[in-house]
């Protein structure tokens, strides 16, 4: 069989050999394995022989002590010598006893180790496997085992025997083996079933399978290439595309057009499947103004009950037992010494009389001292609050600008380890167990998705204050809608904006650049001052003067680089993107010792002290996107990062996919964080991200000292381009009741 690497668009499989040959032995030892599951290098022991071979392979390695058949051809590595490059891998059950016992030993059976092993072949012989599966009774006649541990091993061994079985079949239709676990982890007994019969559920189903695997795997089943149920799952995968660009929906002709070009059929006849799908309700509709959009069914359902439930806050929250809500906060003020201005009075009012309010503002323009004062009032009237925002970063800022506990909304939610069937997170709050709360605030509204959103509405009590928080001009949720954008948009829901600028003074520029950045202007740079400019038009240059910040000048200035100094990126690639940056960066602060344990692939190395990043929420762990913690220990089967005081996570070396080093990071991951510095690189190379918007989450990020690098003509770009990319959403028009809903 050949092995396909599953990309974003497309399978890609080896190409054909001009001699094959074929070899079968037991697996000897495990070389490397790649993190992603996608190669792996092993030495095998082939049947009727002592000497060992090396044996590369596109997929995960087999287990030591298993049985394979392989087809290949024989290449001869500049380095590492004679090599059999493997196009085929099929898994035979050993049949020597030297084959059984390290099979056995390999660990691949629940309740068996290598002594155990040794016990079971020097009782049965050649016929263990025999035993296992057909006379199970007698493996208590072995010592150590009672009726427990035999039904334990049974039952192991019966779920590998169904494994290989998805296995050979996966490889007779020319789709990596490697993916059998996965498949047969999602549905056990019944995983033929969907392979044979609905090949397109794996790619909604099972992660890591996307579209092409499940496609290839329809092609060889021989499906035709209009066939319906194709085309409708060619439609979803075009809608899970688009979803990532930030939309809930998209118009019918782009969609039809896009899909047609994913699968090179017919538009003709993806409009009449999507006009199929839309009539079975598999997908959702709306018109609005001649236009037709269409919708994923959970972003539909998401949009509508988000739109519902701000609207029901607004008309039906309890009325505070509070006479005067002006003389509230004008005691308030009394008390602090504050002197408010009037939209800071009039945000708290709001809070005090509104069941739904958001609060919008930039930096430097009280939102903070407003928060404060919100949350005061409302314990005066005595309400009791929570106070969460999207990320832990986020969070741990509330909670040290109000000196109240705060958590993320997905801990605020109760984040559970399952999964909904649309992929959205399940929570133990919901509609059903909902928060208890007279009121909540949330911060950095912006980074909060519609699902997120839908899921944190879904949990709040009829009769609760919802206090919401952002600021509408950073960069939007990396995932669908325009939340915060659409509420104010939408001029239905209360809000209020802040817009004076309180937080100056003659030695921080910081805030009043930003404001500047903000409205299209240039800002003031000063070569020795808190907002530098380092005019450098060679990338190369650029990202050895980061390196020199981080290591040399910035230290000198007191500052930690690995907790006081973030560095930031519009991208990821080239130059000066985050994964080269990383790489320089690692290299220079945390460079390779003794002492110190490493993990390496082909991809990256993870380094005892290094800083990291989660980038998947993982809800059996508790962590989620955007956490930052350090490497505390790297051991042979496990890395162990420390996110805070009280988290630390261990991850096995097949979930270090979820990692990725963090000295540098992308603005978006940079959202809902503060740094004293911040360093970006602006360059020609980073022509496509260069936005307003973009520059301005970047420059917000920092407290004390912002530093860029590059040329002035990619500032001027980032300054003066304001053309962010159109979402499409409909919450602004559900909220104003454009709809008829």
């Amino acid at each position: 069989m050949a092995y396909h690497n599953e990309t974003e668009q497309m399978a890609l499989g080896f190409a054909p050999q001009a001699v094959q040959e074929e070899i079968e032995g037991l697996v000897d030892s495990i070389i490397f394995a790649s993190e992603d599951g996608k190669f792996a290098v092993f030495r095998l022991q082939p049947s009727g022989q002592n000497s060992r071979v090396t044996v590369t392979v596109s997929c995960e390695p087999p287990l030591v002590g298993q049985q394979v058949h392989l087809k290949g051809t024989w290449v001869t590595h500049p380095r590492f010598g004679q090599q059999f490059k493997a196009a085929s891998l099929r898994l035979e059950a050993p049949t020597s006893v030297e084959g059984i016992e390290r099979f056995l030993a390999s660990g691949v059976i629940d309740g068996v180790g290598p002594a155990m092993a040794k016990r079971l072949v020097a009782k049965f012989g050649a016929d263990t496997l025999d035993v296992i599966e057909q006379k199970p009774k007698l493996l208590e006649t072995v010592e150590g085992i009672g009726k427990k541990t035999a039904a334990k091993i049974v039952a192991s061994y019966t779920s590998q025997s169904e494994l290989r079985e998805i296995m050979l079949w996966l490889e007779s239709h020319n789709v990596s083996g490697a993916l059998a676990a996965r498949i047969y982890k999602k549905y056990s007994s019944f995983a033929l079933d969907v392979l044979e019969n609905h090949p397109y559920k794996l790619a909604q189903e099972v992660e890591g399978i996307g579209f092409a695997t499940a496609d290839a795997i329809a092609a060889s089943l021989g499906m035709a290439g209009d066939d319906e149920s194709r085309v409708a799952a060619g439609i979803d995968y075009a809608l899970q595309q688009i979803s990532t660009g930030g939309h809930c929906c998209i118009p019918e002709e782009p969609l039809i057009e896009r899909t047609a070009k994913l699968l090179r059929v017919d538009p003709l006849r993806v409009g009449e499947v999507l006009k199929k799908q839309l009539k079975l309700q598999r997908l959702a509709v709306e018109s609005v103004g001649g236009t037709t959009l269409i919708y994923s069914p959970y972003l539909y359902r998401a949009e509508k009950k988000v739109a519902r439930k701000l609207l029901y806050l607004q008309r039906y929250a309890d009325v505070l037992d509070v006479e005067n809500p002006e003389g509230m906060v004008a005691h308030w003020e009394e008390l602090t010494g504050l002197d408010l201005a009037k939209a800071q009075k009039e945000a708290m009012v709001a809070a005090l009389t509104h069941g739904i309010l958001v609060l919008t503002g930039g930096p430097g323009t009280g939102k903070t001292t407003v928060v404060r004062g919100m949350i005061d009032v409302l314990e005066m009237a005595g309400l009791e609050i929570l106070l969460g925002a999207p990320t832990g970063r986020a969070a741990k800022r509330l909670a040290e600008a109000t000196g109240r506990k705060t958590m993320t909304v997905h801990r605020m939610l109760e984040a559970q380890g399952g999964r909904q069937d649309d992929g959205a997170s399940m929570f133990a709050k919901d509609a059903d167990e909902q928060l208890e709360a007279d009121a909540i605030i949330l911060d950095e509204v912006s980074m909060m998705d519609i699902v997120l959103m839908q899921h944190f509405l879904d949990a709040v009590p009829d009769g609760c204050h919802v206090i919401l928080v952002g600021d509408v001009d950073q960069l939007p949720a990396v995932g669908p809608g325009a939340v915060l954008k659409d509420i104010l948009r939408s001029e239905v829901i209360p809000a209020v904006r802040l817009t004076e600028v309180y937080r100056q003074n003659e030695e921080s520029t910081i805030v009043l650049n930003a404001h500047a950045i903000n409205a299209g202007r240039l800002p003031l740079c000063k070569p020795a001052g808190d907002f530098q400019f380092w005019e450098i038009a060679n990338p190369e240059e650029v990202a050895r003067s980061i390196v020199k910040l981080c290591v040399e000048i910035l230290p000198k200035q007191g500052w930690n680089p690995l907790t006081d100094v973030q560095v930031l990126s519009p991208m990821h690639r080239q130059e000066c993107g985050v994964e080269n940056l990383n790489k320089l960066l690692q290299a220079a602060l945390n460079p390779p010792a003794e002492y110190k344990g490493e993990y390496k692939n082909s991809v990256r190395t993870f380094r005892l002290n290094d800083k990291v990043m989660q980038t998947k929420n993982n809800y059996s762990k508790m962590v989620f996107n955007g956490d930052i913690g350090f490497i505390t220990a790297v051991e042979a089967d496990h890395i162990t990062v420390q996110f805070s005081e009280d988290l630390q996570v261990d991850y096995e070396k097949n979930e270090l996919v979820e990692l990725q080093l963090a000295y540098a990071m992308s603005v978006h991951k940079s959202q809902g964080s503060e740094y004293p510095v911040i360093i970006l690189p602006l360059t020609s190379g980073h022509y496509i991200m260069l936005q307003r918007n973009l520059l301005y989450t970047a420059v917000t990020r920092a407290s004390k000292q912002v530093i860029l690098l590059g040329t002035k003509a990619a500032l001027n770009t980032a300054v003066t381009n304001d053309r962010t990319r159109k979402r499409y959403t409909l919450l602004a028009e559900r909220l104003a009741g454009a709809l008829n809903e």
